[in-house]
């Protein structure tokens, strides 16, 4: 399972960024973050000690939906698939689509934060 590079920037800066990045006038790093936060409060709620857990069950456990998850964890389902739609959102998950049921992949069980 690999890393995943998280950053923390202030919104102005992340907008100024892209631009930059659109523009032709920056060109990132393999190194630097994918993946961005506007404040630790916000990554710390995507990242909770619940949720990090939820990521390690997804990959020893492999639920083949998310149903099968929400057994796994005892949690409901609505909430779980809240849970893993804002973790896709943000890369952290991927929701594969699969006949009659969605499958959850976790992408990662381990974070690297840069705060700039």
């Amino acid at each position: 399972m690999k890393t995943i590079v998280i950053g923390i920037m202030p919104q102005e800066k992340i907008r100024e960024r892209i631009l930059a990045i659109a523009r032709g006038e920056y060109k990132p790093r393999t190194s630097e973050p994918k993946i961005w936060f506007t404040s630790m409060k916000s990554l710390a709620e995507v990242l909770s000690d619940d949720n990090r857990a939820l990521l390690k069950v997804i990959t020893e456990t492999k639920p083949e939906s998310i149903s099968a998850l929400a057994v796994a964890t005892g949690r409901k389902q609505g909430n779980l698939s809240r849970t893993l739609k804002t973790m896709s959102n943000y890369g952290i998950v991927d929701l594969m689509r699969e006949k009659n049921h969605v499958r959850p992949v976790a992408k990662a069980t381990e974070f690297v934060i840069v705060a700039v």
